[in-house]
């Protein structure tokens, strides 16, 4: 399984950076779970590929380019592109984003091939498939209505948080897991601000220090995702400090594998 944290910030020549404001990630070229930045990170081959995007929740970090995407490839695409995301997402994309307000309703909407967008309500608990994986969402403590997820090819396995605090019900549902390749977790302040964390429901270092002792896997890797660009030294600096075996930060742009 081949995992991409897009990335979301080009310095003045394009090249990308380490600054992390959005969240896509990209399994196998062709899947994507949420899309901040999928308008503007993909190369054009996978512009091509990606048919399928999952949606954690509706926070804009997690969708700011979703309608652009989907307006870009308008005239080109012969079949709709797939959202996943549970019901209650999806009335909340309905009512906020495509709306005919902030962005057409492209759910309405047809080109001379047919629909370009259509939602797949998912269920919670229970695996479901998009493209050639199987998914299982779960949700997580976090300020709006979102989930977890549990990804697997058939081979291999990644959890992947979210956006999350304190949380039981994903633990449950990774635990259960044979065999888990890796986590991805999120890390958003430093120490310093754990009060504000608290209250948006976020993690701090120390946070995810004592969150991880609910893991029962061991030996997988666990990537820190999700890190504010303005406290990231501050961060990453913390995080090599609870010395947990294999966490590591994620770099955007770098195609893991697993």
């Amino acid at each position: 399984m081949r995992i991409q944290l897009l990335p979301s910030t080009f310095d003045a020549q394009g090249v990308a950076n380490l600054e992390q404001r959005l969240t896509c990630f990209l399994i196998d070229d062709c899947v994507a779970i949420d899309a901040g930045s999928i308008a503007i990170a993909l190369t054009n081959e996978q512009r091509s590929k990606v048919k399928d995007i999952i949606v954690t929740h509706p926070h804009l970090d997690h969708i700011a380019s979703l309608p652009i995407f989907i307006d870009d490839l308008y005239p080109t695409l012969k079949q709709p592109m797939r959202i996943y995301a549970t019901e209650e997402v999806i009335d909340l994309l309905e009512r906020d984003v495509f709306n005919w307000n902030v962005y057409p309703r492209f759910s309405d909407l047809k080109n001379d091939y047919g629909p370009v967008m259509e939602y797949v309500p998912i269920p919670i608990g229970k695996p479901f498939s998009v493209a050639h994986l199987s998914v299982v969402a779960v949700p997580v403590n976090h300020i709006v209505p979102t989930v977890g997820l549990v990804v697997s090819d058939g081979q291999k396995s990644v959890a992947f948080s979210s956006d999350t605090a304190e949380t039981e019900e994903f633990w449950k549902i990774v635990n259960e897991m044979k065999e888990l390749n890796a986590l991805l977790i999120e890390a958003s302040f430093p120490d310093r601000m754990a009060k504000l964390a608290h209250v948006s429901r976020h993690f701090t270092p120390a946070s995810l220090g004592q969150e991880l002792k609910k893991l029962n896997h061991n030996g997988m890797d666990i990537m820190a995702v999700h890190i504010k660009p303005s406290y990231r030294d501050e961060i990453v600096a913390q995080l090599a400090a609870l010395n947990i075996p294999k966490l590591s930060v994620m770099e955007p742009g770098k195609v893991y594998e697993w």
